[in-house]
């Protein structure tokens, strides 16, 4: 059975972020993520979740740094270490781990000299076990994510759900989980229903957003309908993230959501 997850960086968004919460609830959505957590009234979301009967399911850190840069691996530890604490605090069970930071600009963070791409790629893989060994402390999950290149500029060195996949995979631990966006696998390689297959039992959360406006389902070029059949077949059971605009229109795409899952012969928990 599936857990819907709503965005409150796209959901609402003419609401202050707790009236975010409150919104999603009277939905019935009973989970909530949220971008960047330095950058958000972390304590009102929080509040709220509470308040509402809501699950403050994950967020990431923009200031975390980029892991394929080893002279910064030293800050990316002290940012994760602020991060797990700040989880810890809230109750927020997951958080996500990209191999460079995204500035405001949406740039990647500029690297502090000219690695080539396998200097970088083991730079990453350095940072993250070592990241790792920060979160085994704790009962936090982290999701790893590859970012596109279309949106987010600046060579970042993850980009694909191949390459994503490979850095779970080597790097083996319990607590990190691959995460699978939808819109940033459509944007940069396509071959969604194949990663879906070639990478089940890695991803413990898909996240679905439409290309090219990152609308609802249907707005766009990617047939949900098919991969919604194809995570049914695929049994999965993980966390479905409404990372989408919904413009206004958010009880409409939710009810959209749920009957194309339930065709798919989907079930989501409330």
């Amino acid at each position: 059975m599936l857990t819907l997850t709503a965005y409150l960086d796209f959901w609402f968004t003419d609401l202050p972020y707790p009236e975010r919460v409150a919104a999603c609830a009277a939905l019935g959505i009973r989970s909530v993520e949220v971008w960047a957590w330095r950058q958000r009234p972390i304590d009102e979301i929080a509040d709220a979740c509470r308040q509402h009967d809501v699950i403050f399911s994950d967020t990431f850190d923009n200031a975390c740094g980029s892991l394929v840069d080893s002279a910064r691996h030293n800050a990316c530890l002290e940012a994760w270490a602020e991060s797990l604490e700040m989880a810890q605090r809230y109750g927020i069970k997951r958080l996500f781990m990209f191999s460079n930071q995204i500035n405001p600009d949406g740039w990647a963070e500029r690297l502090s000299r000219n690695y080539t791409p396998a200097e970088q790629y083991a730079n990453l893989l350095e940072g993250a076990a070592r990241v790792m060994q920060l979160v085994e402390k704790t009962s936090i999950e982290v999701w790893f994510e590859a970012l596109n290149t279309f949106d987010l500029q600046g060579d970042i060195l993850v980009h694909t759900q191949a390459l994503a996949a490979d850095v779970v995979r080597r790097i083996g631990h319990p607590q990190l989980r691959l995460a699978f966006d939808c819109y940033h696998q459509q944007r940069t390689g396509g071959n969604l229903i194949y990663g879906l297959e070639a990478y089940r039992g890695l991803y413990s959360t898909v996240h679905i957003g439409d290309v090219p406006t990152r609308g609802a389902p249907n707005t766009g070029e990617i047939n949900f309908a098919n991969l919604f059949r194809t995570l049914a077949r695929l049994q999965f059971s993980g966390t479905l993230g409404l990372e989408f605009y919904a413009h206004g229109q958010e009880a409409a795409a939710l009810a959209q959501v749920r009957a194309m899952l339930q065709a798919a012969g989907l079930r989501s928990l409330p």
